[in-house]
């Protein structure tokens, strides 16, 4: 008999059932019952109302049953396979069907649908780290740490969120700005009595004469707490320099400074005049942001005043074979005042400059008649 009952059991596991119990009712109370546990884990569960229906079991000719179980449990498989619930149960009456074989009254069979995961436990440690425990069903466990349980939306909205209370909180910012470009000479006016050793215009190199520019910009809010319009005020270092083309040079004599040809047979690598500048904005801003309150397009125009802090010239050049380097340091009739219109444009994180001097290079009547313009890229800023 323990040989017809384990007989019954396997052949149900072999089904795919997750869970099956075979019930014989009986009118009277429940008893007794008999647990037989399989080495798989499996249980199977037995009631009854005392031993001698126990001893009756035999006559239900067990082995048989087993065979007709397995079309029972196709037609549980099949239900639960299909039904919108994760368990289905369905009841059998094999002795109705065959009257006179000593058949059981009822078979009930309860299935439920198979998952790979029967229980999850998530460990939240904090906000954004975790552990998820998963026990198959077969009892293993696994173990994965996740960094947030936040969906993309969500995370995206507090992002957008935390963006937007910053904007609205801070109402003045301070920026470092570095600026590197070109200079060029604009508006030059030709004089038509020029000595034979002197250029009547002045041309420089392009490469050579750079402009830098550094300090820090304070950004203030006009308006609501949204506003796009801000002000822009703040102190900037500049250096120029105009590196001359050709074999030419700056000379400072006899209260002027022109550009002077070479004619000694030195040959010039470099011949540069320089000069350094305090320079402070002020300009308006218009910036404009994304639907995710990421700056965009930004726009900024307005003016500069400054003052010159030192000039000087610097010479390389060969003679004979050799390699030589003068560096004197002198005025050069250089503006001491500045002044001038500059913007900048810029759209996320490329951003350009331009800086029109509206003053004169030179003094009036001393040097080359001629204003400096001075463009570039915005490499570190807002």
């Amino acid at each position: 008999m323990q040989r017809a009952f384990l007989s019954f059991f396997l052949t149900m596991l072999v089904g795919g059932l997750t869970e099956a119990r075979t019930t014989t009712l009986a009118p009277a109370a429940v008893k007794d019952t008999i647990v037989v546990r399989l080495p798989n884990k499996a249980t199977l569960t037995l009631t009854v109302r005392d031993a001698a229906q126990l001893r009756e079991m035999k006559n239900y000719q067990l082995d048989s049953l087993t065979s007709r179980l397995a079309g029972y449990i196709a037609q549980a498989e099949k239900a639960a396979k299909d039904a919108p619930t994760d368990q289905v149960t369905l009841q059998f009456y094999p002795d109705k069907d065959q009257p006179g074989k000593n058949l059981p009254e009822q078979i009930r069979i309860t299935t439920r649908k198979k998952t790979a995961n029967t229980n999850r436990v998530d460990v939240m440690l904090n906000k954004t780290f975790g552990v998820v425990v998963t026990t198959d069903a077969d009892g293993t466990k696994s173990y994965n740490t996740k960094q947030n349980t936040k969906t993309d939306e969500q995370r995206q909205a507090h992002r957008d969120s935390t963006r937007l209370k910053n904007i609205e909180r801070d109402r003045s910012t301070v920026n470092f700005v570095f600026d590197l470009g070109l200079n060029a000479l604009v508006n030059q006016k030709v004089r038509n009595t020029m000595p034979p050793d002197q250029a009547g215009t002045v041309d420089l190199r392009t490469e050579g004469s750079r402009y830098v520019n550094f300090g820090l910009d304070w950004v203030t809010r006009l308006g609501g707490k949204r506003s796009p319009i801000s002000i822009v005020v703040g102190p900037e270092l500049s250096f120029n320099n105009y590196m001359l083309s050709g074999n030419n040079r700056w000379v400072n004599t006899n209260g002027r400074t022109d550009v002077i040809r070479e004619t000694d047979g030195r040959q010039f690598q470099k011949t540069k005049l320089a000069s350094s500048s305090i320079n402070v904005p002020l300009m308006l801003q218009l910036r404009l942001r994304d639907s995710h309150y990421k700056p965009t397009l930004m726009l900024s125009a307005g003016g500069f005043v400054g003052y010159r802090i030192k000039s000087w010239t610097k010479l390389k050049y060969t003679n004979e074979g050799s390699t030589n380097k003068e560096k004197e340091d002198g005025s050069y009739n250089m503006e001491n005042f500045l002044y001038g219109l500059q913007g900048t444009i810029g759209y996320r994180g490329l951003e350009f400059f331009g800086k029109y001097n509206m003053n004169s290079l030179f003094k009036t009547g001393a040097s080359p008649d001629t204003q400096v313009l001075s463009f570039g890229i915005r490499i570190a800023g807002n």
